[in-house]
């Protein structure tokens, strides 16, 4: 099988025989030719153009050549969903799709600017990709340096990342990733860090910023933490007798004092008297 695109390959026209090559046709010949020549001599080769306009293993939307290879060959690989979510940033310039992709650009545009061959462009090409693989594969939560207590949340987060998800409202994964990961934290009182999360679910932390909101309740990352402490305050005042500097502690506040002014902001009342509301509650029904 043969397939051609455009001369001075940088990602999509790398990655894009690098798939061809790893996972669909081992002994597919990969032609790079001038722009204006690609699609007489896809003809006369009888070769697949591929990132070109106006034809089927192109753009679409804000997806990219690598994404419609995936599609197209039903590639479902973890490791490849993973590697195209760096390509897409480092090829359509969105690098806050990926904390990688700026990195993959940078590598990408500094090879075509030292060698100048195409064909042996896409021969370092695929040992990058190779090793882009590897580490999407297998060395994902690998840091250069790395204390106990970021393991043990990327250790969280993964738990939750390899669990398979259905998603029929086309809520981003990461998004329904990052509400599990979010509860798991509050019920056992670990502290959340975005910047940590956004490490666990591969997505930049200035993305997943802005972004959050879109997807839960119109809430900032700190106003949705907050909420949810409040709401496990809420049930621990009514389904238990822990004191509220128990209840502080055990929904993540700092002090008593710092539990009493949120939760007043949530709900109008001091803890201290929704307390005695809820205990009035009670002796009410059993009378």
């Amino acid at each position: 099988m043969k397939w051609i695109t455009r001369e001075r390959p940088k990602i999509d026209r790398l990655a894009c025989p690098w798939l061809i090559k790893r996972f669909i046709d081992a002994q597919a010949e990969i032609i790079y030719a001038p722009d204006k020549e690609v699609q007489s001599q896809a003809q006369t080769l009888g070769a697949i153009p591929f990132d070109m306009p106006d034809v089927e293993f192109s753009h679409y939307e804000d997806r990219c050549t690598f994404d419609y290879f995936l599609q197209k060959y039903d590639l479902k690989d973890p490791a490849l969903q993973t590697m195209a979510l760096v390509i897409r940033g480092a090829d359509t310039d969105d690098h806050n799709l990926s904390s990688q992709s700026a990195g993959l650009w940078a590598i990408s545009a500094g090879l075509a600017f030292n060698i100048k061959n195409d064909y042996e462009l896409l021969e370092k090409g695929m040992v990058i990709y190779d090793a882009l693989y590897s580490w999407a594969k297998y060395l994902q939560q690998e840091k250069h340096t790395t204390s106990p207590t970021e393991n043990l949340l990327l250790q969280v987060f993964q738990q939750y990342l390899a669990q398979e998800k259905e998603n029929n409202k086309k809520v981003p994964d990461w998004a329904i990733h990052l509400k599990e990961i979010i509860q798991d934290q509050i019920d056992t009182n670990l502290t959340l860090n975005l910047s940590q999360i956004s490490e666990g679910l591969n997505v930049h932390p200035a993305y997943l910023s802005r972004q959050f909101s879109k997807y839960f309740d119109n809430l900032t990352f700190g106003e949705y933490i907050r909420k949810l402490r409040i709401d496990k305050a809420i049930h621990l005042l009514h389904h238990t007798h822990h004191s509220l500097s128990e209840i502080a502690y055990l929904t993540g506040f700092s002090d008593q004092s710092h539990f009493t002014r949120i939760f007043k902001k949530h709900t109008g009342q001091n803890p201290s008297d929704y307390k005695k509301n809820v205990n009035k509650g009670k002796k009410n029904t059993k009378g």
